[in-house]
C-alpha cells in the first residue's frame, strides 16, 4: 500500500485475494474511499478500517482468508475501534458462516456494493453492516478507480457471467452479465494513457461476451485501439464459445492487440465438458484453436485445466492428457476440482479421490512445465520488442518486460531502459517461466 500522510483523515488497510477482477475492484474501492475522505494505510496496525477483498471461486482462497481473519481478530481485542470488513465474493458467496466464524467483523458487502462502502463504514451497531445485494444495472463505469503506478492497467469491460458452469460459483457471487458502455471504458482508458499507461487489460469473467448496444467485443478492441498513447491491448479470460470471427479479426487486424489469448478449456474429456456444462466440445475447441493460430501468426496460447472433476475416470483424465500434448499451449493455470456450495454440481458430490486428484494434477503440470520449456527454447535466437516493466525481482542489474507473446523476458539494464519503454532484445536462453535475452 501506498504510505500517505494521515492530515486527520481516517485510514484504510485493503488486501486483496483472488484474481485479476477483484485488483481492479480493489482499485475502483480505493477510489471510493479515497473520494470519501479515506486516506490508505501504511499497515494495517496503522488503520482505522481493514478491509479484505475476496474470491470465493475456489476452497482454498477461502481457507487463506478465513486465516487472515484470524489474525485480524487480535488487532480488533488490541485496538476495538478498528472496523474489520469483508468484501468480495466470498462475502456474497457465505456471509451467514462468516459472520458466526468471525463474529468481531463490523462490515460484510458484496461486488455490487461498493458504492455505499462510506455509507456502511459509518454503521455503529451491536451487528455488522451487511449488503450483499446483486445488482444487475451496476457496472461502476461512471466512477474511477484508483489505479496503481506502472506501465499495465486493468479495465473492467464487464461484470458477472451468464455462462452457470456446472462447477463455477461466479454467477451466483458476482451476478449476472452486464457491459460497461463503450463511452465510459474510452474515458478511463484515455486518462490512464494520460498519466503514462503503456499497455491495457480489458477484464471480465466472460471479457468477450461483451456487448453494450450494437457494441460487441471486436468493436471495443478497435475503439480502444484508437487511443493515443496505448500501445499494447490484452483481455482476460475469454470464453471459448463467445470466441467469435469478429473478435479473432480484431486480433488480427489491430497490431495494437497482442498475439496471446487465454482459452480456459478445463477438460479434454467430452463427456466431462458436457457435465462441466462449458457449451462447447472437443472438436468444436480444437477447430476454434486451428482458427486462431492461422488467424494470428505466431499467437501464444495458455489454458485453465480441472483434474478430479465429479465422475472423471482415467479415462477422461488421459483425454485431456492427450488434448494438452496436441494443443502444445505456452502456459497453463491448473486447479483441483473442489465442491462449491451453491453451484449446479454441488449436489452431485466429490466422487474423485484426493490421492487420484494430486497425482492428476502433479503429471499434467509436469507435462505442460515440458511443453513449455521446449516451446521457450525454440524461440532462442528469436527477436522481441519488450515491454519494460520494471527492474527483476532477482535482481543482479536485471529488467524485466513481457514480449507481445506475454512471456516474461529478463535483460541487462542500462541508461535507456526505463519502465514505459520498449526494447529489443534476443533471447539468448529459455525456461519453462521466462527468457532470457540479451539487448539489440
Amino acid at each position: 500500500m501506498i504510505d500517505n500522510p494521515h492530515n486527520g483523515a481516517p485510514l484504510v488497510w485493503l488486501e486483496t485475494y483472488g484474481c485479476q477482477m477483484n485488483i481492479a475492484d480493489s482499485q475502483l474501492i480505493t477510489g471510493v474511499l479515497r473520494r470519501a475522505g479515506y486516506d490508505l494505510a501504511p499497515r494495517p496496525e496503522d488503520a482505522d478500517v481493514v478491509l479484505l477483498n475476496t474470491c470465493a471461486i475456489r476452497e482454498h482462497a477461502e481457507e487463506r482468508v478465513l486465516g487472515r481473519l484470524g489474525n485480524l481478530a487480535q488487532l480488533k481485542q488490541a485496538r476495538p475501534g478498528v472496523k474489520i470488513g469483508l468484501l468480495g465474493c466470498m462475502a456474497q458467496h457465505n456471509r451467514a458462516a462468516l459472520i458466526a466464524k468471525a463474529p468481531w467483523l463490523d462490515l460484510v458487502a458484496g461486488p455490487d456494493t461498493y458504492r455505499r462502502l462510506p455509507e456502511l463504514l459509518g454503521h455503529d451497531g451491536f451487528d455488522p453492516a451487511v449488503d450483499v445485494r446483486l445488482n444487475r444495472a451496476e457496472t461502476y463505469g461512471d466512477l474511477a478507480p484508483a489505479h496503481a503506478d506502472g506501465v499495465r492497467a486493468y479495465v473492467t469491460a464487464m461484470r458477472g457471467c451468464d455462462k452457470f458452469c456446472a462447477f463455477c460459483v461466479v454467477p451466483y457471487v458476482r451476478g449476472r452479465e452486464r457491459s460497461v458502455p463503450p463511452a465510459d471504458i474510452l474515458r478511463e482508458v484515455v486518462e490512464l494513457a494520460a498519466q503514462g499507461v503503456k499497455e491495457i487489460v480489458l477484464l471480465g469473467q466472460t471479457v468477450n461476451a461483451y456487448r453494450c448496444g450494437a457494441t460487441g467485443f471486436g468493436a471495443l478492441l478497435r475503439m480502444v485501439a484508437a487511443v493515443n498513447g496505448i500501445e499494447r491491448i490484452r483481455f482476460t479470460s475469454p470464453h471459448p464459445a463467445d470466441m467469435t470471427a469478429e473478435v479473432i479479426e480484431a486480433m488480427a487486424a489491430e497490431p495494437k492487440v497482442q498475439p496471446h489469448l487465454h482459452l480456459p478449456v478445463q477438460s479434454g474429456s467430452e463427456r466431462i465438458l458436457a457435465a462441466m456444462e462449458r457449451g462447447y466440445t472437443v472438436g468444436e475447441y480444437l477447430e476454434l484453436v486451428a482458427r486462431v493460430r492461422a488467424a494470428i501468426p505466431g499467437v501464444a496460447l495458455s489454458t485453465d485445466i480441472i483434474v478430479g472433476f465429479h465422475g472423471e475416470a482415467e479415462s477422461d483424465f488421459r483425454a485431456t492428457i492427450d488434448l494438452i500434448r496436441g494443443v502444445g499451449y505456452d502456459a497453463a493455470f491448473t486447479f483441483k476440482y473442489s465442491v462449491r456450495e451453491n453451484t449446479r454440481a454441488f449436489r452431485l458430490g466429490d466422487s474423485v479421490s484426493e490421492a487420484d486428484k494430486t497425482r492428476r494434477l502433479e503429471e499434467v503440470i509436469a507435462l505442460q512445465e515440458s511443453i513449455a520449456r521446449a516451446r521457450n527454447r525454440a524461440l532462442v535466437g528469436y527477436e522481441y520488442p519488450v515491454l519494460v516493466e520494471g527492474p527483476a525481482r532477482r535482481g543482479g542489474g536485471q529488467m524485466t518486460g513481457k514480449t507481445p507473446q506475454f512471456k516474461t523476458a529478463f535483460f541487462p539494464a542500462n541508461d535507456t531502459v526505463v519502465p514505459g519503454a520498449t526494447v529489443a532484445v534476443r533471447v539468448a536462453s529459455a525456461t519453462s517461466h521466462s527468457l532470457l535475452c540479451t539487448l539489440i
